[in-house]
């Protein structure tokens, strides 16, 4: 019961511009982070190389045309604050929205940041060993207040996301837990995307 009680990820799920990442990457330079790929070699990227994935990815949603390539952006971040040794994680996901009669083919993006709510305990007794999962607040308090920096500058920056899809025979508003900057919900209202399925959005 224990190993579920801190189960889980604090989560934020954000759309934004490549400059503004810039801005949010900052911080993580600050603390010196390191960024692999999650990848069997765990290859380790720069600041630099994290940005330009970044704006690879971000560009492939506003574009007019839609490019002939899949994007992605995951990575597993490393951060040491004194003696704590923290672990973050960003990955591209997707929202679904209706089209019609059914989903539509493509999703909107969104980059989701996390950080498990969980510390792993390694303990033993007579039946040998075994691990529990305590609250991280406790653990790593300057890891938790590093997630909560990064996150309350993402959303000074953002709002929520909302859009109306065609469904069957109307317009219905979407409202997906995911936040968006004004500079991204300019540059995607533009975007294949938005054209192709005749998308709308009050989001200026």
């Amino acid at each position: 019961m224990d190993r579920l009680k801190h189960s889980g990820f604090y989560k934020l799920k954000f759309f934004i511009s490549p400059e503004e990442f810039k801005d949010v990457l900052k911080l993580f330079e600050q603390k010196q982070a390191q960024f692999s790929l999650t990848n069997y070699a765990q290859t380790k990227h720069d600041q630099t190389q994290v940005y330009e994935t970044y704006e690879k990815f971000y560009q492939y949603f506003i574009t007019q045309e839609k490019p002939d390539y899949h994007p992605f952006f995951v990575y597993s971040i490393s951060v040491t604050a004194d003696k704590e040794s923290s672990g973050f994680f960003v990955r591209n996901e997707s929202i679904r929205f209706p089209y019609l009669r059914q989903w539509a083919e493509d999703e909107l993006p969104y980059i989701m940041f996390s950080l498990p709510k969980g510390f792993q305990i390694d303990l033993e007794d007579e039946k040998g060993k075994y691990y529990i999962y305590e609250d991280i607040r406790e653990h790593q308090p300057l890891t938790y207040t590093f997630f909560n920096e990064v996150a309350n500058n993402i959303k000074k920056i953002t709002t929520p996301l909302r859009f109306f899809a065609h469904a069957e025979d109307a317009l219905q508003e979407q409202k997906p837990p995911v936040r968006i900057s004004k500079a991204a919900m300019n540059d995607m209202m533009d975007s294949w995307i938005f054209k192709k399925y005749k998308l709308v959005t009050n989001n200026k």
